[in-house]
């Protein structure tokens, strides 16, 4: 099979497919393109003609994960970019709390809340990204969320009601205990 056949059958399902990962459609053009120079360059080792999907979608997953690896070594400069737009707005909510309550927690849970919570991977994705076992991500977005959920209550007052979900009203940002640090 040649390369120009793989992108006439292939290119429309793994632009969706990379596009519903990255939610950039500039990104998603240049990993589609990414995934095409390496499909061209292994062609030749494929040797069953009818796993040629599964192949061409594998090499779609591993550069959409090295994509999101290094967008994690930058990540420090996207927190801070996020933390910059909220303060455009006049009006303080709950979700102006999240990245500086995630950004006071224990390193060894911030980068996987950072990923679940902002960047919104699954945890399949965070477990690869973090070179972690898939249990260990579960775990430390588990307790990441918990030490969350504490975060809103000490900065914000909120309580938990008798199904454990947080309730309160939400205050001002001068009145927040680390939204008004940031």
């Amino acid at each position: 099979m040649e390369t120009t056949t793989i992108w006439n059958e292939f290119s429309e399902s793994l632009k969706r497919f990379i596009m519903s990962r990255v939610k950039d459609s500039e990104a998603t053009n240049d990993l589609l393109q990414e995934v095409f120079i390496k499909i061209h360059l292994n062609i030749h080792t494929i040797k069953k003609q009818e796993s040629i999907k599964s192949w061409v979608f594998t090499i779609t997953n591993n550069v959409v994960m090295d994509y999101y690896k290094k967008q994690t070594k930058t990540s420090k400069l996207i927190t801070e970019k996020v933390i910059v737009e909220p303060e455009i707005f006049e009006e303080h909510s709950a979700k102006d709390c999240i990245l500086p309550l995630i950004k006071n927690l224990p390193p060894t849970y911030k980068e996987a809340m950072l990923l679940s919570e902002i960047n919104g991977l699954k945890q399949v994705e965070i477990a690869k990204l973090l070179n972690i076992s898939l249990s260990g991500a579960r775990s430390k977005i588990q307790r990441g969320r918990r030490l969350l959920k504490q975060g809103f209550m000490d900065c914000c007052d909120y309580k938990l009601n008798e199904f454990g979900y947080l309730t309160g009203e939400h205050k001002n940002k001068k009145d927040c205990k680390i939204c008004s640090i940031e």
